[in-house]
């Protein structure tokens, strides 16, 4: 079986505070909003990946710091899970990351935002879920606001060794609609390219919702269909999280 496919299970990022539509999780796209500075964002997540008649994926905490202005610190600390020959649970690589925005859009320029999104998955989960080696994924994402409505998307190189893996990209790119002060609806679609020699390309589709309970907690998630090889790379992917900001 490929190693888990990583980016697709545990690329989050934060939503702001405001109002205005940004992208991130429940979404694989993410966006270039880092957290503001001095503010936690906290999700309790779950997610996974359904082909071949079992499930695997990832749950955990995601933990954003606003470290300074336009630049967020992340960290991830997941338990991996596959569900076939009896349920197999365990911690999966941690991922540490900085998230530095370079490029700020302002009305009347077609600029949109841009950050730069570095993240390290640390070897500590075991070879069920991971191949004990330090990798890297590498991307760049932006997003543009028009009204009520963003576009946003991006993507990067990861870079992924050990016996039997690849290196591989990921992209992808989405819409998202803020309803009102709480909604939001989004759509996306994203691509992978094989992380792994007995793996193939993919392309899947995500709808997702976002929806703010209080001024400090909101619940996000979003489900979709694999659209290329899905029987043997996703027939759907689902996430599901609980975020905290203070």
């Amino acid at each position: 079986m490929p190693a888990p496919k990583r980016p697709l299970l545990a690329l989050l990022a934060a939503l702001p505070c405001a109002a205005s539509v940004h992208a991130g999780p429940p979404f694989v796209s993410d966006d270039p909003e880092p957290t503001a500075a001095g503010h936690w964002e906290i999700y309790g997540f779950a997610a996974g990946t359904h082909v071949a008649g079992e499930t695997e994926g990832s749950g955990g905490f995601y933990i954003n710091y606003g470290g300074a202005k336009d630049l967020q610190l992340t960290a991830v600390v997941p338990l991996g899970y596959e569900t076939c020959a009896g349920g197999t649970i365990g911690l999966g690589n941690i991922e540490l990351a900085a998230k530095y925005k370079s490029v700020h859009q302002a009305d009347g320029s077609p600029l949109p935002d841009i950050a730069f999104f570095p993240r390290a998955f640390v070897p500590t989960a075991g070879r069920r879920f991971g191949t004990r080696r330090l990798s890297f994924l590498l991307p760049l994402w932006a997003q543009k606001d028009l009204g009520k409505w963003s576009v946003f998307g991006g993507g990067g190189y990861d870079i992924n060794p050990g016996r039997g893996q690849r290196d591989f990209w990921l992209m992808g790119v989405g819409v998202q609609r803020t309803v009102n002060d709480r909604f939001a609806l989004g759509a996306e679609v994203y691509r992978q390219t094989a992380d792994a020699d007995d793996a193939r390309r993919f392309t899947g589709v995500n709808f997702g919702a976002l929806y703010r309970m209080s001024p400090h907690w909101s619940l996000i998630g979003s489900a979709g269909p694999g659209i290329e090889h899905a029987g043997t790379e996703g027939h759907y992917s689902f996430y599901l999280a609980l975020k905290a900001d203070y």
